[in-house]
């Protein structure tokens, strides 16, 4: 295992709605990152192709307008399948950056989209996916809900590597299931560009003490297609999203304080030497634990709405056919 590597975060937007041109953008952008040495190449949330910020999708309570439908649409034809030929292309990226790569898709699972965070590893390999467990607010409406059978984290050579997703990061009871898989490279993609946000992963990274990598879109209005009715207006000087992209060590240092300055990848060393150390008189699901006060069940199964027993008897609550044990 590598003690010390370059991470990199990428402050970029995807070309909205369009899924070959941010894949290609996406590929130039990892190429860029392994210039400036990058071994780990983190991306923000719903990167391909596109967090739909400020649109409405022509909902009211109880009513769903037809250029809403139009728009859904829209976004579930630039949405991607996993794996797929995007996947592919992304891999053959990160095969020739030589660098683990971590990014967010929306991804088409039948006729739902999740939101999703893929993993890649320096040979090019679909390591696995995150999909996000709870969307939120309006989220919900174009996003389906992860389930518990995809909470991965990877042992690699750089390190143990996982991923919350934005305000997974405020679900106390899902950073304490990472924190209980040794998480050590803790991945945030985000559209979360407020100012409590680098607090928030201050409070991660001590909490876990891990190394946080948060990754935020950079975009404008102007970065949309002419007919994105986003609800800021059409000025394409408009900022949608503002990054905010950080880097925390595991004692809560800001190694790489939010950026807000505009689009970038923006660098900084990990030292895993540093989690060792920061572990010394905390550990939440270790040597500080009150497993005889407080324990959490996670379940890990496949939960799926249709369960075939092929004519066997079969539990309608196990896991389905083909499930991972």
């Amino acid at each position: 295992m590598s003690e010390r590597f370059v991470a990199a975060v990428v402050q970029d937007c995807a070309v909205v709605f369009d899924r070959a041109a941010t894949v290609d953008k996406a590929i130039g952008l990892i190429a860029e990152a392994a210039k400036q040495d990058a071994k780990l190449i983190v991306f923000p949330e719903a990167f391909v192709s596109g967090y739909p910020k400020g649109l409405d999708f022509g909902a009211r309570v109880g009513v769903r307008k037809e250029k809403g439908r139009d728009e859904f649409a829209r976004y579930f034809n630039s949405a991607i399948e996993v794996p797929g030929t995007e996947t592919q292309a992304i891999g053959a990226a990160a095969r020739a950056a030589r660098a683990h790569v971590v990014i967010g898709v929306i991804e088409q699972g039948g006729a739902t989209l999740y939101c999703t965070i893929l993993f890649f590893s320096p040979e090019g390999e679909l390591l696995g996916k995150h999909r996000k467990l709870m969307p939120t607010a309006m989220e919900r409406l174009i996003w389906g809900f992860g389930d518990g059978s995809t909470m991965p984290v990877f042992e690699t050579p750089l390190g143990r590597l996982g991923a919350v997703i934005c305000w997974e990061n405020y679900m106390p009871l899902m950073r304490t299931a990472m924190y209980a898989k040794n998480i050590q490279l803790y991945c945030a993609p985000t559209a979360d560009d407020r100012d409590s946000w680098g607090p928030s992963m201050i409070h991660v990274a001590l909490e876990g003490r891990c190394y946080v990598i948060s990754a935020c879109q950079y975009l404008t209005r102007g970065d949309c297609p002419d007919d994105y009715a986003a609800i800021q207006g059409n000025d394409p000087e408009i900022v949608l999203m503002r990054g905010g992209s950080c880097i925390v060590s595991p004692l809560g240092e800001m190694l790489l304080a939010p950026n807000f300055d505009g689009p970038g990848i923006f660098t900084h060393e990990i030292d895993l030497g540093e989690i060792t150390r920061a572990k010394y008189d905390l550990d939440v699901t270790g040597h500080y634990a009150r497993p005889d006060v407080f324990k959490l069940f996670v379940n890990e199964r496949p939960m799926q709405a249709v369960v075939n027993s092929l004519g066997e008897d079969a539990d309608p609550f196990s896991e389905g056919e083909g499930a991972e044990g």
